[in-house]
């Protein structure tokens, strides 16, 4: 009888020289776990499918490094903001761009799609964050009370609010229809690197240089637990999609974390360094990290992988078969997001500036994005990702196989 053969639970899946100089930024596509998008200090923004070694799309049109990327949901639409605060949003299945949208004053930190409305937010280093109309080109809002650089915006998954994340140490959610501060989570004793909101719950987490896991309640707006003793700042976190449990991506390790009570699943080496985003698909966490010029990406498979019922006993995942799990995470405890069935159904409202503060688009808009180019590598694994709008439609969608495990060593 042929002995079975080990797999590893966590390896390294491919380096790629992404950009000519440093890279600066880069973001995985949520919803299929296999787009990445680099953004570097050559201006440029190029994508990639995981675990292929070129280049699908260059775009252009950025005269200074790119330093926040951020694909919308269905992975048609990517946004960009540049050290010079400039914002450019790009139509990848037509291959344009799409619009150019100025108005912050410093560094463009972090960027956020509108999951059910054609808006984005953007964070700055000037403290303010804007809500933009993609239609019209303008800022419709402008959301004040952080004292420092916005690090991380994430909207809700009912799209009604937006939560923001600042080296103030503090974490603020903000109301769009009312266009207010509904409340802020102080707790932090660091710069805050990033926020996630629950799929499901109203339950918002938040990692911090402090080294921390915050985890609050947005019914009672309080803290329900903290998360101490992470090995580094925290930059990296995502929930599983059933909400079973938090992912955060460490020095050198994927930790697994429940919050109520706060507990450690499980810890994953990987030698990833710092990582800098997640994804999960096909029961695969994929992780990508960048030094200089290199992105490499990483997967663990999480069905190796303890995401609830005990505590994690040994650090190093190199047991089979994991523990026995609960088929299904226990009850919510809190209220659950109302999602609109369609997402046209009914247009978002938000709160919106007065006429005179909206900046109409100008000539120099039309010239500058005439300017930028979105220039396609590589046709073929183009076509394959990005399906014309002009033909049609495949069903059922094609669905990515996960990645195969190789031996243990």
């Amino acid at each position: 009888m042929a002995t079975p053969v080990v797999t590893k639970t966590a390896w390294k899946l491919q380096e790629i020289v992404a950009h000519a100089s440093n890279v600066s930024s880069l973001v995985l596509g949520k919803a299929s776990g296999r787009l990445l998008a680099t953004g570097g200090d050559d201006c440029r923004v190029n994508l990639w499918s995981i675990n292929k070694p070129n280049c699908i799309m260059s775009l252009t049109g950025h005269t200074s490094p790119v330093e926040s990327v951020r694909l919308n949901t269905p992975e048609e639409l990517i946004v960009a903001g540049s050290q010079s605060g400039s914002i450019r949003v790009w139509d990848l299945e037509a291959a344009k761009i799409l619009r150019t949208l100025m108005g912050h004053k410093a560094n463009i930190c972090s960027l956020d799609f509108h999951p059910y409305g054609e808006f984005v937010a953007s964070g700055s280093q000037d403290t303010n964050i804007k809500l933009w109309d993609i239609r019209r080109k303008g800022c419709v809002f402008r959301y004040r009370g952080h004292s420092q650089a916005v690090r991380c915006l994430r909207f809700s998954p009912d799209g009604k609010w937006l939560a923001s994340a600042a080296d103030d140490h503090t974490v603020k959610l903000w109301d769009l229809t009312a266009g207010k501060m509904m409340s802020e989570f102080p707790g932090h004793t660091g710069p805050v690197n990033v926020v996630e909101f629950h799929p499901n719950e109203y339950l918002l987490a938040s990692g911090s240089s402090d080294r921390t896991i915050r985890f609050w309640d947005l019914e009672k707006f309080q803290v329900v637990s903290c998360i101490e003793g992470e090995p580094g700042p925290v930059r990296s976190v995502l929930f599983n999609p059933d909400g079973c449990c938090l992912y955060s991506g460490c020095q050198d390790s994927l930790r697994v974390y429940g919050w109520e009570p706060e507990r450690c699943f499980d810890v994953v080496l990987v030698s990833w360094g710092k990582v800098a985003d997640l994804a999960v698909c096909n029961d695969q966490l994929i992780g990508v990290a960048f030094s200089q010029s290199n992105v490499s990406s990483y997967v663990v498979d999480l069905t190796r992988v303890t995401r609830t019922g005990t505590v994690a006993q040994d650090p190093v995942q190199d047991s089979w078969p994991p523990a026995q799990q609960p088929a299904h995470p226990s009850a919510p405890l809190r209220r659950i997001y109302e999602r609109p069935s369609t997402a046209c159904s009914k247009p978002q409202r938000v709160k919106q500036n007065s006429e005179s503060e909206r900046r109409s688009p100008s000539s120099e808009d039309d010239r500058d994005e005439r300017e930028s180019r979105a220039e396609i590598q590589n046709a073929e694994e183009y076509n394959e990702i990005f399906q014309p709008k002009n033909s049609i439609s495949r069903t059922p969608p094609r669905r990515s196989e996960p990645f195969p495990a190789p031996p243990e060593d």
